[in-house]
């Protein structure tokens, strides 16, 4: 044994070889093999050793030589060794080897010895390296992986949609919502959504989600506010709503939508809403049914600004030039009087 050791340490690897294998020390015959570049035998001595430390020497000496199927073969040794797993990922990234890293680890899966760590770090290399894969990863695996880590891996790889699943797995709904409203092109899905807004503690998401759904999914509105009435303060809600409303109908260029506009506001007693909506909408409505509306429901206060603008708006269009002029009125069919005025007044 001695006189292999000083073989071994004096580079005369053939002789060491001759006397590791005579004594049957398998760790040291799989080192000086090695050294040799009798990989596929180093490996075989490695197996005969079943040490943590050999896999190891062999498999670096293999990954060092490019002969990934036989490093392979020695890191499904190390693997299972959860303390051992970031060095091996350290010594393939290092060089470069994220290919052959990945199917180390896919194959390793498989094993029965196989824990978190390793699901967790094949999916981080994932999100790097391999992003198509991910999804179908997290769908097998979600169970299986540290989330923390993989959400942090998937958010600095801006893979939203995958963000959406590990934050509805894990339960922060909050923050699924939000990712989904911020990069819905890539992570917004309708029935998910839905899924996921009934669960989310703090009740502002409801109304952003609403605004998300007037200005991205105006046809899908109602869905939404189906699910969330029960949770809405429904005042609130329809505070919300009346300046989404007023917008929305004046932008649609669609009388008949601004003039139902305004009779849903008398209906509920929204004097107010009805006063702004007269302006919002000023292009789309007729001043016959305006008038008609505020003198049904007893609102000419709340119509007059409306009314002055329109007659202001009139007068100038059929007297454009100041001027004075004669306008007879007939009081009781047989006396005539002349009065002045001023266009524009």
């Amino acid at each position: 044994m001695q006189v292999g050791d000083r073989c071994y340490e004096e580079g005369m690897y053939d002789a060491a070889k001759l006397l590791y294998n005579n004594v049957s020390n398998f760790a040291r015959l799989a080192s000086t093999l090695v050294h040799l570049g009798e990989y596929q035998a180093a490996v075989d001595s490695a197996r005969k050793a079943n040490s943590t430390r050999t896999w190891k020497e062999v498999c670096c000496a293999c990954v060092d030589g490019e002969e990934f199927r036989l490093a392979q073969i020695c890191g499904l040794h190390i693997v299972i060794h959860a303390d051992e797993l970031e060095e091996l990922i350290s010594y393939y990234q290092d060089r470069g080897y994220y290919e052959e890293l990945i199917g180390l680890l896919e194959a390793a899966l498989g094993l029965e010895r196989a824990h978190m760590g390793m699901f967790t770090e094949l999916a981080i290399l994932y999100s790097k390296f391999k992003p198509q894969k991910m999804r179908e990863h997290l769908e097998l695996f979600w169970s299986r992986v540290n989330i923390p880590k993989v959400l942090r891996a998937a958010e600095q790889s801006h893979l939203w949609a995958e963000l959406v699943f590990l934050y509805d797995k894990y339960e922060e709904y909050d923050n699924a919502v939000l990712t989904m409203m911020s990069h819905p092109t890539d992570a917004w899905k309708e029935v998910q959504f839905k899924d996921i807004i009934a669960k989310v503690a703090n009740v502002e998401l409801y109304y952003k989600s609403l605004s998300f759904y007037l200005d991205n999914k105006p046809l899908l509105t109602n869905d939404l506010l189906t699910i969330l009435s029960p949770r809405l303060d429904h005042s609130r809600t329809v505070s919300y709503f009346t300046k989404d409303g007023m917008l929305y109908a004046a932008e649609s260029k669609d009388a008949e939508l601004a003039e139902t506009l305004l009779q849903w506001f008398l209906e509920e007693g929204r004097k107010e809403c009805f006063a702004a909506c007269l302006f919002a909408s000023y292009d789309l409505l007729h001043p016959d049914v305006v008038l008609e509306l505020a003198w049904r429901h007893n609102i000419m206060d709340f119509a007059m600004p409306y009314f002055i603008q329109v007659m202001r708006e009139y007068l100038t269009k059929v007297s454009p030039a100041p001027k004075t002029a004669s306008t007879f009125l007939r009081l009781d069919g047989e006396h005539l009087f002349s009065i002045g005025f001023r266009s524009g007044l």
